[in-house]
């Protein structure tokens, strides 16, 4: 089974999990021919695959006058009764100043159809239904090319025409409850749903060395991962530190991750805020890093923090708890559904760094506790949170297409 495998901006910071997900569908059979719409912003992403994963990827927007004029042969070979069709499904729920967005995107969908006919393939799965959702859903109405989607987030955030990309699509998958949900909800049963979370790969993520919780001497070593965004919340966890700094604790954190921009967006405001409340000393951004760096920032911390306002389910909580690493993680979105509080995990509220500070003075003072969600973390990841666990689902619903 061989199938076109769409990415945005594909390989990014956070896109370690498709890579899995990707070698865990060659495992059972399934081979993936990536595609993307775009090259991502340098520097952004460090992981040990990005350039082999680069090399192997097919950029939409990688396009000269040739290609142009090669998507306009194809657009045109797919007749009236396409272009029909087509520009239908361009006008189904569109602001009208998006018009000239689509009538771009079918262009690209054009160039898409071309390169699934040269490698023969049949079936497009977009991990996103934002953009790349409407190159499939054009792809589908101008050449009957079937596609399917997976769900990653709060449907309102992946734009316009939601109704018309799921309409055509031949499946779909949620990463969690709580999406599944909004989807029956807000869309119906009109199209068929899976549900399957995103994973990490437990033989990667694992200790070399058993878990140690903080015993009071040196300092506490603290650790976070992810995007350097306002809603990932990082100010928050600083304010935190600054006020386990008033107890005169001894600490480090260590956050690991970069902005949209490389590093001179908003990196630099929680630097300006780390130098404001002078924890130059305390607090560390690493950036981009690799996933082995992640791994070793994972190890070597006794606690893991995760702040975000807003977080789907959060493949970096999966990995800290998969590396045995004691969680404490803001509970919006789908969260609830990774941590259960207090059993292999300790969830507050977003937004409330005294909470945070609060949080983390007790889990790092009850070593017990620590080491219990230490060892029932790992224990949630390979029963319920691994990457081979989407890979299954996704192979199951292309079948049931057959």
């Amino acid at each position: 089974m061989r199938i076109a495998y769409l990415i945005p901006e594909f390989p990014g910071q956070t896109h370690a999990f498709f890579w899995r997900e990707r070698a865990a569908l060659t495992r059972i059979g399934v081979t993936t021919i990536v595609l993307s719409t775009r090259r991502p912003p340098r520097g952004i992403a460090s992981h040990d695959w990005v350039q082999q994963a680069e090399s192997e990827t097919f950029y939409l927007a990688d396009i000269g006058f040739s290609d142009i004029a090669l998507s306009i042969i194809e657009f045109l070979r797919c007749g009236p009764g396409s272009w029909t069709r087509a520009i239908k499904a361009a006008l189904d729920g569109c602001p009208p100043r998006k018009l000239p967005a689509n009538i771009a995107l079918m262009l690209i969908a054009a160039r898409l159809i071309a390169f699934m006919r040269a490698k023969r393939l049949t079936h497009i799965h977009s991990h996103s239904c934002a953009d790349s959702a409407l190159i499939a859903m054009f792809a589908n109405r101008l050449a009957y090319i079937t596609y399917s989607l997976t769900l990653h987030g709060n449907l309102l955030h992946y734009g316009r025409q939601q109704r018309a990309k799921w309409r055509y699509a031949a499946f779909a998958i949620t990463i969690t409850t709580r999406l599944y949900d909004q989807i029956r909800e807000e869309l119906g049963r009109e199209t068929p749903l899976g549900l399957a979370p995103m994973g990490v790969d437990p033989s990667f993520f694992r200790r070399t060395r058993a878990y140690r919780p903080w015993s009071g001497e040196g300092p506490l070593r603290l650790f976070s991962c992810g995007r350097l965004n306002y809603a990932k919340g990082y100010q928050d966890l600083i304010h935190a530190i600054s006020i386990l700094k008033q107890f005169r604790m001894r600490i480090k954190l260590e956050i690991a991750g970069e902005d949209e921009s490389g590093g001179r967006g908003f990196h630099q405001d929680l630097n300006s805020l780390i130098a404001s409340l002078q924890l130059t000393d305390t607090v560390v951004l690493l950036g981009a890093v690799s996933e082995q760096r992640v791994l070793m920032g994972l190890e070597s911390a006794h606690l893991f923090v995760h702040p975000s306002h807003d977080e789907a389910l959060g493949v970096a909580i999966m990995e800290a708890m998969s590396c045995e690493t004691p969680v404490i993680a803001t509970d919006p979105g789908g969260v609830r559904e990774l941590i259960d509080h207090g059993l292999d995990g300790y969830l507050i509220s977003p937004r409330d760094p005294e909470s945070m500070a609060k949080s983390i003075l007790y889990i790092a003072n009850n070593p017990s506790l620590a080491e219990k969600f230490s060892a029932s973390g790992r224990e949630k990841i390979l029963q319920r949170f691994n990457s081979n666990l989407s890979a299954i689902e996704l192979k199951r619903l292309l079948q049931q297409m057959r």
